[in-house]
This record gives C-alpha cells, sequence and structure tokens, in this order.
C-alpha cells in the first residue's frame, strides 16, 4: 500500500495529522482514538497499518503499547508535501 493510498483512507489521515500536528507525541490507543475522534478497534487497525508502512513507531512495554511519530526524514517530507497538496485540492 503506497503513501497515497494510506493517506486517502480517514482513519489514517486523522492519526497522520494528529501526529503532523504533535510530533513528539507519545500515546496509547486509547488516548490516540481519544484524541482523533475515532473508535479504539478503528484505531488499533489504522495504528497497526501506519506501523508496518513506518509512519508511526510502536513502543512496547510488558503491560502497554504506546505509538510515535516516524522520525525518518524522507516519510515525513513525503506525508508533508501530500498533506500540503491536499489541503490547497481542497
Amino acid at each position: 500500500m503506497g503513501l497515497e493510498k494510506i493517506l486517502s483512507q480517514d482513519a489514517h489521515l486523522k492519526i497522520i495529522k494528529f501526529f503532523n500536528e504533535n510530533p513528539r507525541s507519545i500515546d496509547t490507543i486509547t488516548g490516540i482514538s481519544g484524541w482523533v475522534g475515532l473508535t479504539k478497534e478503528v484505531t488499533k487497525k489504522a495504528l497497526k497499518n501506519l506501523v508496518k508502512h513506518a509512519i508511526l513507531i510502536e513502543h512496547k512495554t510488558n503491560t502497554t503499547k504506546a505509538y510515535s511519530y516516524t522520525q525518518d526524514k524522507k516519510i515525513l517530507l513525503k506525508i508533508k508535501k501530500w498533506l500540503k497538496t491536499s489541503a490547497s485540492v481542497q
């Protein structure tokens, strides 16, 4: 799945926009679902896809999973360009 396809999915886009606006955030499924207004189930599925595509980083402890934004400059640049382009189209 290419970046454009990921960004075209509503749940993915909401989560990416959250992390793009809060790039130093680390939060759990519960926290992220609250911030972006999605159910935990939808959020969990989207987070799994975003980790799979290296857009988010999963942090695991014995009892918790938390997520943060990638630090990969190439991915971040592509996302910023896409968000800027899509905002100008809307």
